[in-house]
């Protein structure tokens, strides 16, 4: 079966988002900020995926062998592919930005090109600014061992030539310290603006020029930067899981914490300052990879601001909801119908509402809630620990396994606790990323009717300003009496709730899944029409990849909206002739996930947590729920297509752009989605304008 590798498909990704800092139809510092993006990404690439594929090469022969990876051979490939991008990075920055910016009256400098008046400027920055926050540590024999922080820039000093010779210093010196961007407050220098002009410095430049004071004694001072990322620790059994695992931990053994995975230092480096790295970390050459004058780009996303509006996309402000009041009861409107929310379109305001509301509603008594990312200082869980406080029944299901956000996590899983609340802790073989809300609530007639919230994004306010989602608001039995099932579930990861419209991993997802596909196929076969259309962050489990090959040569049309991994190969003869693929980087990351099935013309529409991933199916917990309300279906189909017909910033599987066919105007979805959107609760009032005199006529 052919596939494309997972971590070769990730920097296909990446190599998208790296087009956005190359198009000229991106606004020019939001180009600056996909560079940023872009470096973020492969640092964090290499602190679990490449970090992975080393630990994999450690193990004996056998054991890969099992695994049925060939983890040398990927891990030179994936190498080779990061070395193309970083120096296509580099080509981006040095010949398409700065020459753009310098057009645009900005001038990102380097020490060398600055004026006498610059120069004189800066070194009395460098005085009463920079001087005092700066700790260089000798690397000479009194140092036993050098230990470097994660995703931190240092600047190295190789002294030489001392102005005395009588003063009986060496005649070279190593020294490092860490770059002091968050002391500082920021990695770039405002200098005066001249005219029109406006100048910006790296702070490791404004360090270059004070560097001759800082070290008086010596005639030579060569000032570079080196960057480490560590091992994130990514644990294999997202990988692979049962005996294999323990063969793998007994082939391992301990693993070292934080093990370096990639150093980064500039090629101009003296050969006798990295020897002296190497010596003091314990670094290899297998770690070291050459990159550029200046490391951690993703500080790009604090380039200095200016009053220019054509260098920034144009203000987007969350709509309001055309169905959600703005003021008064979201649970008495939930109770209605139900409603579809848009992040970052609309927005998040409505959730955080809807919380804070149950948490002082006297007939709630219960809020149940999974939390897999928050915001450092979420609204979310203050408006929780506000219901904790009111006496009501809070369970919140924390993952303490959502790479790098343990932390955060635990900061606000302690203060659940002390207010009351019942916090859970998913095993460490069990991720919990499904995201779920059900609020419990005594009605008139003292029943209880429960009012949930179904999401393919977390309960992050912050994030929800970036990614686009899909939330449901229901109060609809079929679905909230089956999340109560997946709640109990959680309680104690052993009651598997039966279940007929949620589809849930990792016991009902990958069935559920199997079926709906060989429903298609069947179709297919008699003749009929039959298609699936999937819109997913990933698609690469094997199995599920092997079935829609197999719906393919059955007939059955298959659409995959992709945005990052794609280990399917579409359009290829014989078994996936019938299926095309697109991906799509704009503003916003698209984060929602949605499955369409023909079904025999009675379309099911599926919105959901989960990628199509191994890990996702089967060792975590996911929820797919579907949307039953017509109106609202066809609402999340109309959006779908936008992207299915994006013109302007969909690729396709070789990361080519589309084009729009001849005579039609080119699209972009997420504009089209906005603008759309805006529109909607005006065309919704038409409609109910227009229909009014019918009501009346027909009374």
């Amino acid at each position: 079966m052919k596939t494309l590798s997972r971590d070769l498909s990730w920097l296909r990704f990446n190599a998208r988002v790296l087009q956005e800092t190359q198009s000229p139809t991106v606004p020019l510092l939001e180009r600056l900020k996909f560079l940023a993006i872009f470096s973020s990404n492969l640092d964090e690439f290499f602190k679990v995926r490449v970090a992975t594929l080393r630990r994999l090469v450690k193990l004996k022969k056998k054991t890969r062998a099992k695994l049925n990876e060939r983890p040398k051979r990927e891990l030179r490939k994936v190498l080779e592919e990061v070395s193309r991008q970083q120096e296509e990075f580099g080509v981006t920055f040095r010949e398409q930005l700065l020459p753009e910016l310098h057009r645009n009256h900005i001038h990102l400098l380097n020490e060398a090109e600055l004026t006498d008046k610059q120069r004189e400027w800066t070194k009395q920055y460098f005085q009463h600014k920079v001087r005092d926050l700066l700790s260089p540590v000798v690397l000479d024999e009194t140092l036993h061992h050098l230990f470097l922080k994660d995703q931190t820039v240092y600047l190295t000093f190789f002294l030489s030539q001392p102005r005395d010779p009588k003063a009986k210093l060496a005649d070279e010196r190593v020294l490092i310290m860490e770059l002091p961007t968050k002391r500082h407050g920021g990695r770039f220098v405002r200098l005066p603006d001249e005219g029109e002009e406006r100048y910006v410095l790296f702070l490791d430049d404004v360090i270059r020029v004070g560097a001759a004071e800082l070290f008086p004694a010596y005639e030579q001072i060569a000032v570079n930067a080196i960057k480490l990322s560590r091992d994130a620790e990514l644990d294999i059994e997202e990988e692979v899981s049962g005996d294999l695992m323990e063969k793998i931990r007994s082939s391992l053994g301990k693993r070292a914490t934080g093990f370096p995975a990639r150093l980064l230092f500039d090629p101009e480096m003296p050969q006798e300052t990295l020897r002296a790295i190497k010596q003091k970390t314990g670094i290899t050459d297998e770690e070291l990879v050459e990159g550029s004058r200046y490391h951690n780009f993703r500080d790009f996303f604090g380039f200095p601001e200016f009053d220019e509006p054509s260098f920034y996309y144009a203000g987007r402000p969350a709509l309001p909801h055309p169905t959600l009041p703005r003021t008064g009861s979201l649970l008495a409107a939930i109770g209605q119908r139900d409603h579809l929310l848009h992040p970052p379109y609309q927005s998040f305001d409505y959730v955080t509402r809807l919380l804070r509301e149950a948490a002082t509603d006297p007939r709630v008594s219960a809020i149940s809630i999974t939390l897999y990312r928050v915001a450092s200082k979420s609204a979310v869980v203050k408006a929780l620990l506000k219901a904790a406080k009111h006496g009501k029944q809070v369970t919140a299901i924390v993952e303490l396994k959502a790479r790098f956000d343990e932390e955060s996590n635990l900061f606000w899983s302690d203060k659940l606790q002390r207010a009351g609340a019942n916090v859970i802790f998913t095993p460490p073989e069990l991720k919990v990323h499904s995201k779920l809300l059900l609020i419990a609530r005594r009605e008139d007639d003292e029943s209880t009717r429960r009012y949930g919230y179904f999401s393919t994004g977390n309960f992050n306010e912050s994030t929800s300003q970036l990614y686009t989602d899909h939330g449901l608001f229901t109060a609809d039995e079929r679905l909230t009496r089956e999340a109560e099932g997946v709640f109990d579930y959680l309680r104690d990861q052993q009651t598997v709730p039966e279940l007929e419209h949620l589809l849930v991993a990792p016991f009902g997802l990958r069935p559920g899944l199997n079926a709906l596909i060989d429903f298609e196929i069947k179709q297919a076969q008699k003749g009929e029409e039959a298609y699936i259309i999937l819109k997913v962050n990933s698609v690469e489990d094997r199995g599920m990849i092997a079935k829609l090959y197999e719906a393919s040569a059955a007939g059955v049309r298959v659409e995959l909206i992709v945005r990052g991994i794609g280990c399917l190969v579409p359009g290829q003869a014989g078994f996936s002739e019938n299926i095309t693929q697109r991906g799509l980087v704009d503003r916003f990351l698209e984060h929602s996930r949605v499955y369409v099935f023909a079904h025999g013309g009675e379309e099911k529409v599926f919105v959901s947590s989960a990628d199509w991933m191994t890990r996702n199916l089967d060792r975590r917990v996911e929820v797919a729920f579907p949307i039953l309300d017509e109106a609202l279906r066809a609402e999340v189909r109309f959006l779908l297509d936008l992207q299915r017909h994006d013109t302007v910033k969909a690729r396709d599987f070789e990361n080519n752009y589309l084009e729009p066919e001849d005579g039609k105007k080119p699209l972009q979805a997420q504009e089209a989605t906005y603008a759309w959107l805006k529109g909607l609760r005006r065309r919704q009032r038409e409609a109910s304008t227009k229909t009014e005199p019918e009501k009346k006529q027909k009374s």
